[in-house]
Formats: structure tokens, C-alpha cells, sequence
């Protein structure tokens, strides 16, 4: 463990919501610590689908977030309780053994045939990772709680936090040092590996390295971490649900990445660039010469000039696999009936990147013409929201929230994460608080239920740490001591 540090101010918010609901569920001993982790929710400002591509993303961070409580036990029994799982029809109690989890493909099974354990691969595939990576097999078994107001299916990445949280607390818990960009690549193996969603880095790395009230630039090749940036004075970002959910799961997000990787792979063929496993990347991936495995290497101007007249607009899976064989993205099939945005999948890749570098140029430099600067960043917003569409990733009740921002007098607003539906961020200052207040109430009374509002900021989960509370044995008080453990060196 690192050199203990004071609390942050994390600490008020964490004691007063979090303990009292551990305790209240008397789910723990007051013989033995905890170790408690948090990590926030994102708000993809700009990038969406690039992360699998290569490009780069600007990512805020949430104020709602996922907590993880560990505490170790003295025998092989691994037990989590989620009381919040209910609400959503899940069941909120897992009780396996740990070796349960020393096979892979079992542990996979085991989530996909209990009815409502879903969400329970994100908690056990985080300890399957840590035993069988870190040699921790032998460290006994583990109670976990997991409390989250971090609503789930928003892509806002309640995914990525659950397994960010858990492999925090786990982690302190079996005296494991993990932060960083190690810890988001873990949780992205996670995801790719146990949960089977075809994701990038981007969600991980910004709950991972994330600060409070900053933008977090990431080059996703495969995880670059730039310089936080700060929006400019009275700048905003917002955040509704649109309340059509989506996941990375959904058929229309794996056709839109695996037409990117179809258009990459016959790029690759037409210029005769051999592409090649990678045998050095803990997550798989394929790689080449040219552009190192990523298409969001390709420029616009050389896709314009070379590629787009060329590239099917669609192409049928059978096709693809007729005249270019194996697919190169180890995380989605290609359906042989089904048709694939081929030339607007790559169009995005390029121009998604291009959009989001332009939009950290912008944000670095000084605006003397604020409501100047302001436009072309809306406009940037705007492009990025269209080119979901082109790619089959469009939501009507996205669009419908985008056209009342830009009823509002708002800038610019577009769709986040994966597409198809989710949240959508809207770009404005702190003097609109009132004017997206509006907007809600109005978008409310039309669907006769009311949107998720994200405003409002936090840290990430390598600032926050790792915090050791000992719950009081008479459990009225609450928890008498909570030690920060661990902080991401600056």
C-alpha cells in the first residue's frame, strides 16, 4: 500500500450516504475492516466510437457514481449483495465460491444461466481478474456491497464504474497496488472478456483518470492520457436521459463497430497492408504497418480522396467474409444476412477524430470572442450527433432532445456513448440553468415521466482512492474510523 493521506472532501458525502446504508443492511462484521472504493459515471462529450478506432475522446466525469465495500472472509465463500439490483427486476444476492471462478468459460456460464445475475459478471469477473492475474487465488474469500445512484442503461457507463469500483476495493482489500492505466485496462478485459460487450478503453480510463470539473483528453491507441482541460469561464455541459436505453450489447452498435472494422480490413487489402494479431496487448487486437491497427489514423482528406468512392455504402455480412475473409475485431461477429454501414462507419472514424482534436485546439486557447467560440463548438457538437445517424446509431428521442436544445437558443447538443439512444449533452453556459430546467419539464410532460438530469461533477476513482472503515460494533454510530489508503500519484 501507498503512504496513508488525508481524506478528501469525498469523505462528508461518503460517511453520510454510504455508510449509513452499509450498515443498515448489516451485511458485514465489525470484527474485520473495509475497503471502499468509488467510481463515477462519464459524460461523453466527444468521441463516442472512436475509442475502438484509435481516436481521441473528451470525457467529463459524473457526480453520480458506483461505491464498493470488500471485506475479507476467512473462507472460500464469495458473496455480493446489491440491494439496488431490485429495482431494476435483477437479482440482488450472488453467493458462489471462489472455484467458481478459476474457469473462465464457467464463470460466463454461471452469469448467462442465473436468472437475474447479469450484472453480477462486472463484480466477478473484476475478482476472477485479480485472482488469476495478480496470484491472488489463495487470499480466501470476499464479502462485497455494492450501493450506486448511477442509473443503469444511460450510457453514462454504469458498467465500467461497477468494474472500476470493484476492482479498486478488491484490490486494497488483497493488498494489490492497481491504478492507472492498468486499472482501466482491466476493467476493459472485463467487459470485453467476461461481459462480452465490444468496447473501447474510453469509459475506464476517464473513471480511472478522470478529475472533478475537467475534461479528459485520451488517445485510444490504446490508452494515451492527455492533459486535463478545464472549459472556459461560464461554459456548460449537460447531461438528459432521453429514456431510450442503450447498450454496447445492442445489435445496432456491434453492426456500426464491426462495419468500421470490415471498412478497415478491406482498406488494408486495397493497398496491400497485411494485417496481423498482436502479440503483446493483453486486451486483443489487430494491427498493421500502416496504420498500427487503427483507423482513426486515416485522415479525412486521404479517406476522401482515396477511399470513399470506392467503399461500399453497405455491404451484407456474407459478402465481407466472401472477398476479404477473417474479420479483424475479436469482440463482434459478422452476421452473413445482415447489412453493414461500411462507408459511413469508416467516414466516422476519421472525422470523429478530427472533430474532437479541433474541439480540444478550441478549448486551450483563449476565447476572446466567446459567443464566436461557442458557436463553432456547438457546430462541432452538432456534426458529431448527425454522423450517428449515418453510421445506424440514431435515437428519435435524442433527436427530439437536440432539436429542443437548439429551440432553446443552446448551441449545440448530441448524443453520447455508443448511440441509439441514451444521454444526450448539451453545451450552454451557467446563465441557461434555467432554460434546461425548462427543457426538462417540457420533455417530461410530453413522456409523461421525467429524464435524469446529470449536472454536476466529481473525482475520479484513482483521486478518491481506496478508504479503510471499521464499522462501529454497536452499529448505532456509524463508522468510527476511515483512512484514505491510496491516491494516484500527480
Amino acid at each position: 500500500m501507498q503512504a496513508i493521506a488525508p481524506n478528501p472532501p469525498e469523505t462528508g458525502c461518503f460517511e453520510e450516504a454510504v455508510a449509513a446504508t452499509i450498515e443498515a443492511h448489516d451485511f458485514f462484521t465489525s470484527e474485520k475492516p473495509l475497503w471502499v472504493a468509488r467510481a463515477p459515471g462519464r459524460l461523453d462529450v466527444m468521441g463516442g466510437n472512436v475509442d475502438y478506432t484509435g481516436g481521441m475522446v473528451l470525457q467529463s466525469l459524473l457526480r453520480e457514481a458506483v461505491w464498493v465495500a470488500t471485506q475479507r472472509r476467512n473462507d472460500d465463500i464469495l458473496r455480493v449483495l446489491n440491494p439496488g439490483a431490485a429495482q431494476f427486476g435483477w437479482e440482488p444476492c450472488l453467493h458462489v465460491t471462489m472455484a467458481d471462478l478459476h474457469d473462465l468459460d464457467c464463470l460466463k456460464m454461471l452469469c448467462e444461466l442465473q436468472a437475474g445475475w447479469r450484472w453480477g459478471c462486472y463484480v466477478l469477473g473484476a475478482v476472477y481478474y485479480l485472482a488469476n492475474f495478480h496470484g491472488c487465488q489463495t487470499k480466501g474469500g470476499l464479502d462485497l456491497f455494492v450501493h450506486s445512484d448511477l442509473p443503469p442503461n444511460k450510457g453514462v457507463s454504469s458498467s465500467a464504474a461497477l468494474e472500476v469500483a470493484t476492482l479498486k476495493s478488491v484490490a486494497g482489500a488483497w493488498g494489490v497496488v492497481l491504478q492507472g492505466v492498468a486499472l482501466a485496462t482491466a476493467a476493459q478485459w472485463v467487459e470485453n472478456v467476461v461481459a462480452g460487450a465490444a468496447c473501447g478503453i474510453m469509459d475506464q480510463a476517464a473513471i480511472v483518470c478522470g478529475e472533478e470539473n475537467r475534461l479528459l483528453p485520451i488517445v485510444c491507441q490504446p490508452c494515451e492520457i492527455q492533459r486535463s482541460i478545464a472549459l472556459p469561464p461560464g461554459v456548460c455541459i449537460w447531461g438528459i436521459d432521453s429514456m431510450e436505453s442503450r447498450s454496447t450489447t445492442s445489435v445496432a452498435y456491434e453492426r456500426a463497430r464491426a462495419a468500421a472494422f470490415m471498412g478497415y480490413k478491406l482498406i488494408c487489402r486495397r493497398i496491400g497492408v497485411e494485417v496481423l494479431p498482436e502479440t503483446e496487448s493483453k486486451i486483443p487486437r489487430w494491427t498493421d504497418s500502416r496504420w498500427h491497427g487503427y483507423l482513426s489514423n486515416l485522415t479525412p482528406s486521404e479517406f476522401r480522396d482515396r477511399f470513399e468512392h470506392w467503399l461500399p455504402e453497405s455491404l451484407s455480412g456474407q459478402d465481407f467474409l466472401d472477398s476479404a475473409g477473417q474479420h479483424v475485431d475479436p469482440f463482434t461477429r459478422i452476421a452473413p444476412h445482415c447489412e453493414y454501414p461500411v462507408r459511413a462507419a469508416v467516414r466516422y472514424a476519421t472525422e470523429e477524430n478530427l472533430r474532437v482534436r479541433t474541439m480540444f485546439s478550441l478549448l486551450e486557447t483563449v476565447w476572446t470572442d466567446p459567443a464566436s467560440s461557442l458557436r463553432v463548438a456547438g457546430g462541432l457538437l452538432l456534426q458529431s450527433h448527425v454522423a450517428y445517424s449515418e453510421c445506424g446509431l440514431g435515437s428519435a428521442s435524442c433527436d427530439e432532445l437536440v432539436a429542443r436544445a437548439l429551440d432553446a437558443g443552446f448551441p449545440g447538443a448530441k448524443m453520447t456513448g455508443g448511440g441509439a439512444g441514451g444521454v444526450v449533452a448539451i453545451l450552454g453556459t451557467a446563465n441557461d440553468q434555467r432554460a434546461i430546467e425548462i427543457m426538462v419539464g417540457e420533455f417530461a410532460s410530453q413522456h409523461a415521466k421525467a429524464p435524469h438530469l446529470f449536472e454536476g461533477s466529481s473525482a475520479g476513482a484513482d483521486a478518491f482512492g481506496v478508504h479503510l472503515m471499521q464499522l462501529d460494533p454497536a452499529r448505532k454510530t456509524g463508522p468510527r474510523e476511515q483512512t484514505k489508503l491510496q491516491r494516484c500519484p500527480r
